[in-house]
């Protein structure tokens, strides 16, 4: 079966900074990839040349089939993105921005009105649909952001950190969701520092530090390999651990005396 995701060589630098050394990853479809790592492993960087938004890197990546730097545009007709921020035009209400976000995947009209309120529905905003929104919470934004990167319905989705300011029971909702979509076959990069939830969803982890992947497969593969909990994978493959964790702790509460 040939990869829905393929990157080969995956590089890009900004000035002296190396972002990613020589990401090699393929993904096949009807799976959910869990792709973790600290702050400034790579993660964010990746998606966004994935989804096509950075045109400016080195090696081989391809999404359905398509060069993504070729054919960024055909890459966004099929992908749904859901990031951590995102600027949503605030003077808008969510019908408006939704309309707006329909038109750039040329859904009719009829089709995006009732897709629209009955995906806000489900994430309780049916009440604020006309509001304008300036004066909505992270979470009420997450959520519109959530609802626009999958409206179109698309084969392919990336989420970065998707679940920034939701409540526990919208975690929840969007977990199943998640869980519910793969089960339609629908391929899903999901990056996030929710270890238990990773865990839990994905079919594959890939882990990456410094720009470089350090582990992949299944989270039963790595724990056979480690032993342990993905949390403390994480944790020993990049270069953390308890005792540590334990003196760091330590060391703020003392600075805080």
């Amino acid at each position: 079966m040939n990869p829905v995701i393929s990157i080969k060589n995956l590089q890009k630098t900004y000035g002296a900074n190396i972002v990613l050394r020589g990401i090699n990853l393929d993904v096949e479809a009807g799976k959910i990839i869990g792709y973790i790592g600290p702050n400034g492993a790579g993660k964010s960087t990746t998606l966004k040349i994935l989804t096509g938004i950075i045109p400016d890197f080195s090696g081989e990546v391809s999404v359905l089939g398509m060069d993504v730097r070729k054919d960024p545009t055909g890459v966004k007709r099929c992908i749904g993105f859901i990031p951590e921020n995102a600027l949503l035009y605030d003077t808008l209400t969510p019908m408006e921005y939704l309309h707006f976000i329909a038109q750039l995947h040329n859904l009719p009209a009829r089709e995006m009105d009732r897709k629209a309120q009955d995906l806000l529905n489900v994430f309780g905003l049916s009440a604020v649909i006309h509001n304008r929104m300036t004066t909505f919470s992270k979470g009420m934004r997450q959520k519109v952001l959530l609802v626009a990167g999958l409206i179109h319905n698309p084969e392919i989705i990336f989420l970065d950190e998707p679940l920034s300011g939701l409540d526990t029971n919208t975690v929840i909702l969007v977990k199943e969701i998640m869980i519910r979509l793969k089960n339609e076959g629908k391929t899903i990069v999901y990056s996030s520092h929710l270890m238990d939830i990773v865990e839990k969803i994905s079919d594959q982890i890939v882990l990456i530090a410094k720009g470089e992947v350090i582990a992949n497969g299944s989270f039963e593969e790595l724990k056979a390999a480690q032993n342990t909990s993905l949390e403390q994978i994480f944790a020993q493959l990049t270069g953390g651990s308890d005792v540590q964790t334990s003196n760091m702790a330590g060391q703020f509460l003392d600075a805080l005396k």
